[in-house]
């Protein structure tokens, strides 16, 4: 593999109690039935603009999904300071891959102004060619948008990439895309769901990015 792509949440970075405690803050101040942590993770990979409809205990208006959305990303930006963590080993892995001159990004249902905020924050703000965020395509995981549009833009062959992550949507992502797919298990909250996905590769750590 030449082409490394990979998901934020829990592959570069464990977001998973940061995105937890930000949901389910942001229901109880809109008034909503708050959420179990297991039904926020199961959602985390997907954008909030698909997810948060789909955990609200009631039918909303467009109106009060841009509520909701608002609050939880202000929620978020309090929580995420202390609460963001990049994993054992993946610093070391980015370095090697760049010192064998491979291409790396990030792919992320995230906007693109938190993701990259979130990458400065554990000092990985200046080590991808680009990021894609949830802003930048048109469909979101696990449509191939972001993986393609990365493709063309740096010409690069499908064939020598691989999209990285943690979760189902990231595996058939990489699929609808026509590259190849690695679990990152460090991060998984279901890893017999990602397993059945039939990975290319099973990554058990960061380290195993150099063995690919």
């Amino acid at each position: 593999m030449r082409n490394f792509l990979f998901d934020f949440d829990s592959t570069l970075a464990d977001t998973r109690n940061v995105a937890v405690a930000s949901t389910q803050a942001a229901y109880k101040l809109q008034g909503l039935t708050v959420p179990s942590r297991a039904a926020v993770v199961s959602y985390m990979g997907v954008p909030i603009e698909v997810s948060f409809a789909k955990m609200a205990d009631r039918p909303m208006s467009e109106a009060e999904l841009q509520d909701l959305y608002t609050v939880f990303r202000e929620q978020y930006h309090l929580a995420e300071t202390n609460g963001i963590t990049l994993f054992a080993g993946m610093g070391e892995a980015l370095t090697e891959l760049k010192a064998k001159s491979d291409h790396i990004f990030v792919v992320s249902s995230k906007h693109s102004v938190p993701l990259q905020r979130n990458l400065e924050q554990i000092g990985l703000g200046d080590t991808f060619e680009a990021i894609s965020g949830s802003d930048s395509v048109a469909h979101y995981k696990p449509a191939p948008d972001g993986i393609l549009n990365l493709l063309d833009r740096f010409d690069l062959v499908a064939a020598d990439s691989v999209m990285i992550g943690d979760a189902i949507y990231d595996m058939q992502m990489g699929k609808n895309a026509g590259v190849a797919t690695a679990a990152a298990m460090w991060g998984a909250a279901d890893p017999v769901a990602v397993k059945a996905e039939q990975p290319t590769y099973i990554l058990q750590s960061p380290l195993d990015l150099l063995t690919i």
